[in-house]
This record gives structure tokens, sequence and C-alpha cells, in this order.
């Protein structure tokens, strides 16, 4: 696609060796969980982020996903006070605040372009996923994006189903429309996974090339979700010897032209 009518305003390309704190928590909806047991495991060198489950790793969240282990890195954090069910995609009814955040803001656009160059895995135990929520500091405005996620079962060398769409969680504005699309591409290279999130659609392409629009769109700002997740297996051993990598080469935002910057100012450390 174009970005004609966009400027870019959120240029990641890793090419430090640490993680910009200004841009990312790197913690998976951690208020649901613990600092140990949230925190990413990840490298950043040669100009990509390698995001890793390991086998020392913990389980995310034991009472609310099983096994499920995530290394996972976001643009925003919001949680209400401890012991509350109040804070970012709390899909699970027994979800509660464990441990208290401080609420940040770093990268919470409201519309524009969102990019991701990456490879995938055909790990059938894994999947990978570029994703947006809503800040909710508004119940309502807990609505998904999700530009692309790609589960390594359903990956082959010459092909892969690659889901994309919306879910409206409590958004009653939202209606779900979510699918995988069959692309007849070799996800373990790189390749570019774009969304164009407008007040009118959202319209979701791979390598330029559109593959689907939706005639709603969220109405609100929303924070980037990055991760990696190993979900348990029925063997008594992972299919594939840990670690398990996804590599990002580059993640984008573009805003619309003329419209104010997306970012807060300040630091990594920025609250409501």
């Amino acid at each position: 696609m174009t970005k004609a009518g966009y400027v870019l305003e959120f240029d990641e390309n890793f090419t430090g060796e640490r993680l910009d704190p200004t841009r990312w928590i790197p913690y998976y909806l951690p208020q649901w969980s613990s600092r140990a047991a949230a925190a990413a495991r990840y490298r950043v060198g040669g100009g990509h982020l390698d995001l890793r489950i390991e086998d020392d790793q913990q389980p995310w969240a034991p009472p609310l996903d099983g096994q499920m282990r995530v290394s996972s890195l976001q643009t925003g954090l919001f949680a209400g006070p401890l012991g509350s069910d109040i804070g970012q995609h709390g899909v699970h009814p027994a979800a509660r605040v464990r441990e208290e955040w401080k609420n940040q803001r770093l990268y919470t656009p409201h519309y524009g372009v969102i990019e991701m160059r990456a490879k995938a895995i055909a790990d059938a135990d894994c999947m990978v996923a570029l994703w947006m929520i809503g800040y909710e500091e508004v119940p309502e405005r807990s609505g998904e994006i999700c530009v692309a996620e790609i589960f390594g079962r359903d990956v082959s060398p010459e092909s892969a189903a690659v889901g994309m769409g919306v879910h409206p969680f409590d958004d009653p504005t939202l209606h779900e429309d979510f699918t995988q699309v069959r692309v007849e591409i070799d996800v373990r290279r790189f390749h570019t996974y774009t969304v164009e999130w407008t007040p009118e659609h959202v319209a979701f392409f791979i390598d330029g090339h559109l593959q689907r629009s939706l005639d709603q769109s969220p109405d609100y700002p929303m924070q980037l979700m990055l991760n990696i997740y190993e979900f348990p297996a029925e063997r008594p051993e992972p299919e594939t010897a840990r670690p398990k990598h996804f590599v990002v080469d580059y993640v984008r935002g573009y805003r619309p032209d003329g419209v104010p910057t997306s970012h807060l100012r300040g630091s990594a450390a920025a609250a409501d």
C-alpha cells in the first residue's frame, strides 16, 4: 500500500542493543500476573528484535491460562487498584490485579497505519502476533484490531493462514469480524503485515497487497501488543527445543497528516 497522507511517527528498527523504555513495556498484561511471570524474554541486536520462549520461563498466569508461556512487548499499561478487576484485556472472569503498576501511555495512536516486518515460526505449539487494544481507561474502549496472528500449526513452506480482523470485547459499537486468510508465502521469512485504520474502515495488507477491509472502526486510542506464545501441548515435551523465536525487523506507526502526534510527551514513567 502507499502511505500518501500519512506521517511516520513511530519508527522502531531495533538498531541498539537495548529496548527503548520510552516506547516499550517488556511485560504481558502484567496486572493479572506478576513481574516475574509476565516479563518478556528477548534479545535486541543487529537491527532485529528476538522475542523468545525459554526453557526456564514460567507460565504467564496458570489460574487464567494454564501452562501458556508468553513473551510480549506493549506500548501502554492501564490497571486499577490491587485486588480489583479493572484493567486492560481482563477477558477472564477470574482476572484480578495481583500487583500494582504505574499506568503508562507510551504510544497510543488514534487512527493511522501500523506495520511490522517479521518472521513467523513453524512450531505447532506457538503463535506470533501483532495486535492493538484500547487503552481501556473507559471499559467500553476495549476493542481489538488484530494486524496479524500466525499459528505455527498453520504454516508450511508454501503457504500459511494469517489471522486478521476485529474483536469487540466490551465495545458495543463493534461486532466480531475475524478470519484467517490463506496466503501463498513462506511466513518463516521476512514479510510485512500492515493495517490501515481510519474512522470509516480497517484494512489489512500483507507485503502491500490488500487482504480484506472492514466497514467498522474503534474510535479511541489503542496500544500495540507484540508477542510470541507457547501453548500447552498434550505431549510431555515441547514440539521443538526451546528457545523459540519470533524475529521482528521493524515496527512502524504513521499518523494521518495534519493530526497531532500520538506520543505522550515525557519518559517511560509518564502516567495518566
